[in-house]
Order: C-alpha cells, then structure tokens, then sequence
C-alpha cells in the first residue's frame, strides 16, 4: 500500500521544503499499525556481529532520529535499522534551513548539527519495543558544548546498551563543529577504549550489544590506515563506511544548491564511499565485517558495495527520491545476481575489492 501511494505521495512531499516533509514522513508512519515483518528469500540471510539478518539492506542513521518509528521502517522490508543520531541532552542543532535536494544530482545535502531529543526520550522509546522483533541499533553523538565529548559517547553505550543490537560510534558528521577531530590516532583510542569499557560493564552478565564505528569519505589514506589499527587494537566489532561528504564533485548539476555547507549524500557519494570501503576491507583483512553506505539507489549499486566488502549495506538518501518501493527492487535485484552468478552472499563479500580500491567500477 505504501509503496503504491509513493507516486502521489512524492507530489505532496517534494512541494514542502525537505525537512517539513520529513517531518510529515515520520508523522505519517507514527501513525500505521505495527505490521509483521515480511519473510524474506533464505538465500538473502546473512549472519553477521553474530545475529543472524533476515536480508543486508538496512537504513542508514538520520531517517528517524528521535527514535520513533523503528517497527514501522523494519516492516518495510528492510533487514535492520539504525535510528538517531542520539546525544546526550537535547539540543536544536543548527537553523533551519538545514537540508536541502539536488534533485537533478539525486543527492541531498544535510547540516542538521544532531539535533536530538536527547537520550532520556530515545531510552523511554526504546525501552517500549523491548522484546519485539527486528534487528534495530542506534547511532550515537556528543552535545555540541560539551566540555568532554568522549564522556557523551560513554554516557550513551552505558544506557542504551542491551536495549538496541547495536550501536554506532559516530566521529564523522561534518556538521558539529570539531566531531572529525576525534577521528585521530590519539582521540580516537581514548574514545573507542572508554566506549568498549562502558559497553563492557553495562552489559556484564548479557550478550553483548555490539558497537560500531562510523568513518567520514573524506580521510587520507594513512589515516584510514591509523583508524583500522586503532579500531581492531581497541576490539570494535565493525566499521560503517562512510558518512556524507564535503566535499563537491564539480559533476554536481544543482550549482547554487552544491554551495550550501554540510554533508552531501546520495548518488554522486557512491563511488568515492563505495572506493573508501574496499580500501577498509583489504585493511581490516576480515577481522571484522563492515557495513556500506553512501549512494546505494539499486540492487547494481548494493552489489557493487558487498563486492567492495560491505556485509551489509544501507540507504536513506534514494527513498527520498524512489520511494519504499526501493527496498524490495534492491533485494529482489540481488536474489537475480545471486543466481546468475551461482554464488551466496558470504562468498561475494569483498570479492573484487582490489580492484574498486583503485576505482575499477
């Protein structure tokens, strides 16, 4: 039903500005009743971080934020979610406006800053849907003025853990004011080192919730190579690759919008990410799986990312533009390339990363 209302659907929700439609989109959801989940083709499943997911198709973080509609995006089709980014305290981020379509590009551009509820309205939310099916984990943040922004990042494992699968070290977004400074060496081991320790202790007794860490397409080589080594030093489970990007491919055909600041998402951040992924995937040598993100609009371009070395990936930036209707055609696509090629998901995960490292798509 959704995705056959999408067309007209698309009208309405394109002739708002971005952020009030994604405020009617989320609104809109709230108010569906919680349906199964759909069973999806074995030959989808993949066990990964030692949970077994139904299908690799997930939504990336920023979609729902406060947390609000988990059940409702899983019964969608998608094989698990991530929600937030959560901070600590509640914060505004930044003015509006803060998010913008390069509909020609298929691309977004987003400076939201975490704007969150905070942490105490995300556990509430969170605590609710306790026992429910589904594979959902939560990317987390610092409060944009806080004086130890690694006691934010510890603060959230500690109460969120053993309420979500997972969740998601993010030192990547461009649009809080010295975030990605915490990617190097020195910060990042203090950081991932303190985060392991919370998780450890909250889920002393329990399986563990497993935490992932979120790295920007905009590094350098050597410090990808000092991001790995610390990561794996530190036992973090996996690397999500990547967050958006600030940077501006002079491809860009939305001129006036390209020169917005913040974050660019969607298809013109495929290759560079997708290329970014296999350089991670030859680094971390399979010690840990990887999720891949950033410009996935098709089962070609999902396929390209596991061939890459992602396990799983996800989306969010495409359904602006294709509707939940993506979801399925993606998995769908993928069924057809399994069967062509005669070959299973695990056994195609970075199977041509070499060769997309150096851009060989």
């Amino acid at each position: 039903m959704i995705t056959a209302l999408f067309p007209l659907a698309k009208k309405v929700l394109h002739a708002l500005d971005a952020e009030s439609a994604h405020q009617l989109t989320i609104r809109s959801l709230s108010l569906l009743p919680v349906r199964p989940v759909p069973q999806d083709d074995p030959r989808l499943a993949i066990d990964v971080f030692g949970r077994h997911f139904p299908n690799p198709v997930g939504l990336a973080a920023g979609f729902d934020k406060q947390c609000e509609v988990p059940d409702q995006l899983l019964s969608l089709g998608f094989g698990f979610v991530e929600l937030g980014g959560v901070v600590p305290k509640p914060q505004e981020g930044n003015p509006r406006p803060r998010v913008f379509r390069l509909t020609r590009d298929e691309a977004i551009i987003n400076r939201f800053g975490l704007n969150s509820e905070g942490l105490d309205a995300a556990r509430r939310r969170l605590s609710q849907r306790r026992g429910r099916p589904g594979i959902v984990g939560v990317n987390i943040g610092a409060n944009k003025d806080s004086d130890d922004r690694i006691a934010d990042y510890a603060l959230c494992i500690r109460e969120l853990s053993g309420l979500v699968d997972f969740l998601t070290i993010n030192v990547s977004s461009p649009n809080t004011p010295g975030l990605r400074d915490l990617q190097g060496e020195a910060f990042l081991d203090d950081l991932l080192a303190r985060c392991i320790e919370a998780r450890d202790e909250a889920d002393r007794g329990r399986a563990k919730t497993t935490v992932l860490l979120k790295i920007a397409p905009d590094i350098s080589l050597e410090t990808l190579d000092a991001i790995v080594a610390t990561a794996l030093k530190r036992g973090v489970d996996g690397l999500t690759v990547s967050n958006t990007t600030v940077a501006r491919p002079d491809s860009l055909k939305e001129k006036s919008l390209a020169r917005e600041t913040g974050g660019l998402s969607g298809k013109p951040l495929f290759e560079p990410s997708t290329k970014l992924l296999a350089e991670t995937f030859l680094r971390v040598e399979r010690k840990i799986p990887l999720i891949g993100v950033g410009g996935v609009d098709s089962a070609e371009a999902a396929w390209a990312k596991i061939r890459a070395g992602a396990s799983l990936i996800q989306l969010y930036s495409a359904m602006v533009y294709k509707g939940p209707g993506l979801i399925g055609e993606i998995k769908q696509g993928l069924l057809t390339i399994l069967e062509r090629e005669r070959i299973s998901l695990d056994q195609a995960v970075g199977r041509d990363a070499a060769a997309l490292a150096k851009g060989q798509f």
